[in-house]
């Protein structure tokens, strides 16, 4: 994600600008654009055919629909040249038209580690696992044959799923993979095939969709390991749930034209989930078609898990920032699968890595560092970056990073003749490593780690080392952290939401996978189904999937919003051992990159308070960023904003607080938050608040003094009111309420921007 863009006031005008300018030079050459169309009031459709016909009526002759959207987008995909889309955008009815963008995919013991084993004996699964509940995962397809996939002792669906398995003519949908559905228009005909005339098949080849909608909600699955690694059983966070898989991916790319059928397919299939693991750069909402079509979702009430992305540690590289959507960091948990470098000179130091062959514990081997060799970038291990380099029969010390992926990286020292492998991490990773499935000995060290074996290659003429292999070790500290990949905000498009939402588990992930991973000559060493470790937000995003499942089966009426403010504000600040959450560098995570904190189920199963917002809400909350007509193109109708409540993003009824004092406040003017809370816990009760912020950084103060509930579903609103103590240079302070009962903590985290007076 590297370019980014602030919210523009005058979008529409930009987005046929850009459109226009995607044309120039390309003649009569089509690209797809999702357009977006209004009805008159007058018109009214009997039927999705009666749209779709009035959609038709937009297009020029011989040009066919590749998508007609109905429930998340008032409008359709279709391919234009320039000159067709000018003739478009005057007939009436025709709103704006934005490119179709590609967005990229976001990428046991999990269940353990967040306090879930005793809802997931074995196969007589317990009430409490997602039971009712339909998960919808955009991915990169399934693969209904593994075992994780598999439908004994599960129900059938809800009633109101309508659904379909599109295996072409293989009965492979049970009652675990209710559905399986396929979005390409890279290779479709706009018909659901190819254009040969091949059905389209929503089939894994990736094995991205297969182990993301496994995390979500996998059967109950024993013998699970990787390589020997990680053994014990494998479950979904809700085993009882019901998956539905809408590909729209291929190997590594997603376009926004498919995502939005996804979504539109998933709402009218009956979905209460919607979990994607991808995405691109920030962008404003009308011109971002996930936005768009996962607003429309949150306004039917399903809720909607988004992966923040790939791109930290650096500050605003988020993707998926919309406050109706749960957007989820990654962090570490209490496994490491160990390996241990020793040097020549008796230092060692212990990383990571899944292949753990048979090795002799006495032999070491020649040390090199790739980046010794002449060729530009060698330091990091890029296909053919080691022709002419000598590391035949030796370790070599490959650097992190430079778009080079990890596992490519030993592929490279094994062309080489290279017999081992040690990853370092560069600066910007710290302490934070991966267990990957290598094609040779390896191991992933931290950047201390690095720094210390490059100093021991300096010092000696004759470097020498061991990879030693110590296997899966549970309860390792700290844990959880927050990983180094994991994307950081603020949120460019509102920076008065504070995102992310919230943390969970993300790096080495075991979960089902299509085929055996792991060196060919392995191949045969392990028998069972196949299983992989994974690592990124990709990962992170299917488990609070899952654990919103459970959410709802347990409340069926909560809104997604209520569902999200119980998982916000029962989330942990502290990692198991009671210290505040680190991050790569060793040091407390602050909230830009850890959210509400790390996700607590059985807490979030009780909240005691939920902040809820309604649809209209959020509508008022788009109304203070864009224009009527730019918002009508998020909300499917037209919208006049100067009849709208307008409500600043500050003010949004969101479960965090976020406050930026412009360098144009008067600094002796305090700013105001409201918030109303939701009794959904005991009554009587009474909360009393408390601060978690640093000593004299600024005043602040709460009104009332107390939240007394008497009854079920009482609803309270209280202020806080912020104003900095001195004026001085830009800072941000960050903290929480929290407001406590007897029986309850409902916290919420605070940041507050200084900008200068």
């Amino acid at each position: 994600m590297a370019a980014f863009r602030i919210a523009s006031l005058s979008l529409l005008p930009f987005l046929l600008l850009a459109v226009v300018a995607a044309g120039e030079g390309a003649g009569d050459e089509r690209s797809t654009f999702i357009v977006h169309v209004q009805p008159q009031a007058s018109h009214v459709f009997g039927t999705a055919d009666d749209r779709k016909a009035w959609y038709n009526s937009f297009l020029p002759e011989n040009v066919r629909l590749l998508h007609a959207y109905h429930h998340v987008a008032s409008g359709f995909a279709v391919r234009l040249t320039r000159r067709e889309l000018d003739k478009m955008s005057a007939i009436p009815g025709f709103v704006a038209a934005v490119p179709d963008r590609v967005y990229k995919l976001h990428t046991t013991h999990t269940p353990r580690f967040l306090g879930l084993d005793a809802r997931q004996g074995g196969r007589n699964y317990s009430a409490g696992s997602g039971d009712g509940v339909i998960i919808g995962v955009l991915d990169s397809g399934v693969t209904p044959d593994h075992p994780s996939f598999s439908g004994d002792g599960m129900p059938a669906p809800p009633a109101k799923w309508k659904g379909r398995c599109d295996f072409n003519g293989r009965s492979v949908c049970n009652n675990k993979l209710i559905g399986a559905r396929v979005f390409d228009t890279a290779v479709s005909a706009g018909n659901g095939t190819t254009s040969t005339g091949a059905p389209l098949s929503p089939i894994d080849e990736d094995g991205h969709g297969t182990h993301t909608s496994s995390t979500a909600a996998g059967a109950v699955v024993p013998g699970a390991q990787v390589l020997g690694q990680g053994r014990g059983t494998a479950s979904g966070i809700a085993p009882r749930a019901h998956v539905a898989m809408y590909k729209v991916c291929g190997l590594e790319d997603c376009t926004s034209a498919d995502i939005l059928a996804g979504i539109d397919a998933a709402v009218a299939d009956g979905c209460d989930i919607i979990s994607m693991s991808l995405g691109g750069p920030s962008l404003p909402y009308p011109e971002d078609s996930i936005a768009v079509g996962t607003f429309a979702a949150a306004e039917k009430g399903i809720f909607v898990s988004m992966s923040a992305g790939n791109s930290g540690p650096n500050y605003t590289t988020l993707s998926n920032e919309a406050p109706w959507m749960l957007t989820v960091a990654a962090s570490t948990m209490d496994r490491l699968i160990r390996t241990r470098v020793r040097l020549g000179n008796g230092l060692y130091f212990d990383g990571e890595s899944v292949n753990q062959p048979d090795a002799a514990a006495t032999v070491f081997y020649p040390l090199v560092y790739a980046g010794a060799s002449s060729t530009p970038d060698a330091q990091f291990c890029g296909n053919g970056s080691l022709d002419g380099f000598d590391v035949k029969g030796k370790i070599v010390v490959c650097e992190r990073g430079n778009d080079v992926g990890r596992v490519d990286k030993g592929a490279e020292v094994v062309r080489a003749g290279g017999v081992g492998m040690i990853l370092a991490n560069q600066a910007i990773d710290g302490f934070s490593t991966i267990a990957d499935v290598h094609a040779l000995p390896a191991s992933h060290v931290s950047y201390h780690a690095g720094d210390a074996i490059m100093n021991y290659i300096k010092s000696t003429a004759r470097p020498m080392a061991q990879i030693m292999f110590r296997g899966t070790v549970l309860g390792t500290s700290p844990a959880p952290a927050i990983t180094s990949f994991s994307s950081r905000g603020p949120s460019l498009q509102n920076p008065g939401i504070l995102k992310p939402d919230i943390t969970g588990p993300g790096v080495s992930v075991l979960a089902a996978w299509p085929f055996q991973v792991g060196p060919p000559s392995l191949a045969g060493k392990y028998s069972g189904p196949t299983f992989n470790f994974e690592s990124g937000t990709s990962m992170s995003a299917p488990h609070l999937s899952g654990i919103a499942a459970l959410i709802k089966s347990k409340y069926p009426d909560w809104s997604p919003a209520a569902i999200k403010s119980a998982i916000m504000t029962t989330a942990d600040s502290t990692d198991r051992s009671g210290m505040p959450i680190t991050d790569e560098k060793g040091t407390a995570a602050d909230l830009f990159a850890l959210g509400a904190g790390h996700v607590d189920p059985d807490k979030a199963m009780n909240p005691g308070l939920v902040y809820d917002i309604t649809p209209a809400d959020y509508i008022g909350f788009l109304c203070g960023m864009y224009t009527g007509k730019e918002v009508s193109v998020i909300a499917r109708r037209a919208v006049d904003c100067s009849a709208v409540k307008v409500i600043p993003d500050r003010l949004l009824n969101y479960p965090s607080i976020s406050v930026t004092f412009p360098s144009s406040w008067n600094p002796m003017t305090p700013m105001v938050v409201t918030r109303k809370v939701r009794n959904v816990g005991e009554a009587p009760a009474v909360y009393y608040p408390q601060f978690d912020l640093p000593d004299n950084s600024m005043n602040v103060t709460v009104m009332p003094s107390s939240l007394r509930f008497t009854e079920a579903n009482q609803v309270k609103v209280f202020k806080v009111t912020v104003s900095p103590r001195s004026s001085g240079d830009a800072v941000v302070v960050q903290g929480a309420l929290r407001w406590v009962s007897d029986k309850h903590t409902v916290r919420s985290p605070m940041s507050v921007a200084f900008a200068g007076h």
